[in-house]
């Protein structure tokens, strides 16, 4: 899912649901037009009249759903009034969220999308198949959509294995009596094509019903991820996990963080009425019924989400993440800070600058038996070698992921901006001030090919 999204060619991108619909149509009705035209010669023969009407009616629903997922629009959100000010960080470090690229608040749960262009209510990811949001307005189509997709194909399924089994049956018959050969070869690729896409959807289509369940988006997910990965760090250097430690901000004033809690699993029954839009189950999965939208006042739907309680106070999520404010206080970007470290020092006098060349002398020592002994430490395998240091505040380094590069990945080796999220608009200003120009042009590039779309 997420590598379409990473595709440098727009072209590929705008062939992403054109080829959906070129699969759905092989499957269903190359599979239909194969069993007329081969009648007995591939046993149990043509389909009959009720098979023929629920497997249309399967792909009726599907089509629908499909077409609804790709069209409903995701959700904007509307202000009456301009609002200018960035609003201040509280006595936790907790700031109302903001969106500087949108130039406005970002309620709960909100997130700005790369390929939409602004802000998403209850964003869950940007989803390159059906080329739009899964959203609080289109996740219920979505959701019928992967529903029917997988009913469709199980039935599919089941009408070839039951001609694999005829075959199979007959095998020792005279091969004039069975079907021709390229009736077999073409049974076999729908076989092939049906099996690895009900594969791939039915996984699509678990991890979704969880989601549902859960009440959290694929993008909450990945954050419940990531600050747990920073709460078990902290715990195994420190043992302070699920209390609160402070670090320094990009202002350099003391921030708070501890172990927060997933504030919007409300229950099992109102998780699934949120998400769907009403609390009639008999809606939920019917293909005509219809989604939430965001309120246009500023209030309900879409702007404010019942929280369970667990936190010692609303508005906690998403958790803060020490690495980027860290990162933000001690210069943004590495190269940025490369180019500071340059300056030419001036002294009063010569023994001002032996002083300090011997200060400095002392210092490579140190760090020189330093770099020596975690080298000595990872030949030996000594166990407490990943934690030396991993978590000082004072770490210039950023956290590598699964794929080498800068910034934190969870255990597939998703970021973010796999998602559809902005992550640029997650930055701070003082990291934006040191951005080198070669991010700015590469950046300028993502905007380029995004408006192409």
């Amino acid at each position: 899912m997420t590598g379409l999204n990473d595709s440098p060619s727009p072209f590929l991108k705008r062939l992403a649901v054109p080829g959906v619909c070129l699969l759905i149509a092989f499957l269903a009705y190359t599979s239909q037009l194969l069993f007329h035209l081969a009648g007995d010669s591939l046993a149990p023969g043509r389909l009959s009249r009720s098979e023929t009407y629920v497997f249309n009616a399967l792909l009726l629903c599907l089509w629908y759903t499909y077409y609804k997922s790709c069209t409903v629009d995701p959700g904007r959100y509307v202000f009456r009034d301009s609002i200018i000010e960035v609003p201040e960080p509280d006595e936790y470090g907790l700031v109302r969220r903001w969106c500087k690229k949108c130039a406005a608040p970002k309620p709960p749960r909100a997130h700005h999308c790369r390929h939409c262009a602004r802000c998403i209510p209850r964003m869950d990811h940007h989803c390159p198949w059906t080329a739009n949001c899964v959203s609080l307005t289109t996740f219920p189509h979505f959701l019928r959509f992967l529903l029917y997709t997988n009913l469709s194909l199980w039935y599919l399924a089941r009408l070839l294995f039951v001609r694999f089994a005829a075959i199979w049956e007959n095998r020792l018959l005279p091969s004039y009596l069975g079907p021709s050969l390229p009736v077999l070869v073409h049974l076999t690729v729908l076989s092939l094509v049906c099996f690895f896409t009900c594969f791939a959807l039915g996984i699509l289509l678990f991890s979704t019903l969880r989601s549902w369940v859960l009440n959290e988006t694929m993008i909450e997910g990945w954050e419940l991820d990531r600050h747990a990965a920073v709460c078990d760090r902290r715990d195994r250097l420190d043992g302070s996990a699920g209390e609160f430690w402070t670090i320094a901000g990009p202002d350099g004033k003391k921030m708070r963080f501890g172990k927060i809690e997933f504030p919007y699993d409300v229950g099992i029954y109102a998780n699934l009425s949120q998400a769907m839009g009403t609390s009639n189950p008999l809606l939920w999965l019917f293909p005509l019924a219809g989604n939430p939208d965001t309120n246009k006042d500023g209030k309900g739907v879409g702007w404010e989400w019942p929280e369970n309680g667990l936190n010692h106070k609303e508005g906690m999520w998403p958790p803060p993440d020490p690495g980027k404010a860290r990162h933000s206080r001690l210069g943004g970007w590495p190269a940025a800070r490369d180019s500071e470290s340059i300056r030419v020092p001036r002294y009063g006098s010569k023994e001002e600058e032996l002083g300090a060349f011997k200060t400095r002398q002392e210092a490579d020592l140190r760090r020189w038996q330093g770099q020596r002994s975690r080298l000595m430490a990872e030949l030996e395998e000594v166990d407490e070698y990943d934690l030396m240091d991993n978590e000082s505040d004072d770490d210039s380094g950023y956290e590598q992921g699964a794929d080498g590069e800068p910034g934190w990945t969870n255990t597939d080796g998703e970021r973010l901006q796999d998602f559809g999220v902005d992550e640029d608009e997650d930055m701070t200003d003082e990291a934006d001030d040191d951005v080198p120009l070669a991010e700015l042009l590469r950046r300028r590039k993502i905007l380029q090919r995004d408006g192409e779309e």
